[in-house]
């Protein structure tokens, strides 16, 4: 998605959506409500069709959901950032974080998509750079966010205790001594070196079993 809208000159844009955040949101928006908030230059005009292309006001000039979330002046440059990213989405595939070092890029996007001439990619940037100023874009998703707090509160499982390891049944020892019968328990180490179980069975064997 790339709009190819445009104004001739941006000047008075900030000024403009300020009014939008300070005055009540008309019925309709129209070049004489524009003129009513202290816009009367022709050069202004140009905003309404590019209200409309950001989704702030429908084909007939009504402000939208998006129009009245902007008034709300704690989330003005998200909902505004969030417009940018929809309209302008193909130029945020240059670069996540555009910026001034990116305009030569985004001229020539312009030039590519809609086949206009240097000047008027010219305006076209200047208007979406005017525009970002006003803006956040960064990427607000705050369900990770939200899965990561929870997944902190939780208390991580407790490893699991080494297995202790035990002599099978069959090679604990059964000593005869006098008629008298003893059973000897022996509690292995718990350890991965074979040949540590290998040493104590050889020395059970020849201290214990050949006798």
């Amino acid at each position: 998605m790339l709009i190819n809208r445009y104004m001739t000159s941006v000047k008075n844009l900030g000024g403009i959506f300020q009014k939008i955040v300070e005055g009540a949101a008309p019925d309709k928006f129209t070049i004489a409500h524009l003129k009513g908030l202290g816009f009367s230059s022709s050069n202004d005009f140009g905003v309404l069709a590019l209200l409309k292309d950001l989704n702030f006001l429908t084909g007939d000039g009504s402000p939208t959901s998006r129009y009245l979330a902007y008034r709300d002046r704690t989330q003005s440059r998200r909902v505004l950032g969030e417009a940018l990213r929809e309209a302008y989405g193909d130029l945020f595939l240059i670069n996540e974080q555009l910026s001034e070092k990116d305009r030569t890029a985004v001229e020539g996007k312009f030039k590519q998509v809609h086949n206009v001439t240097d000047r008027v990619a010219a305006e076209q940037a200047k208007t979406f750079f005017a525009l970002m100023q006003l803006a956040d874009v960064t990427q607000q998703n705050s369900a990770p966010a939200a899965a990561s707090a929870e997944k902190s509160t939780e208390k991580p499982e407790s490893a699991s205790p080494p297995a202790v390891a035990t002599a099978p049944a069959d090679v604990i020892p059964r000593v005869s001594l006098g008629g008298l019968r003893y059973n000897i328990e022996i509690h292995l180490p718990a350890t991965k070196d074979v040949e540590v179980y290998n040493a104590i069975f050889k020395s059970l064997k020849e201290h214990l079993l050949d006798h």
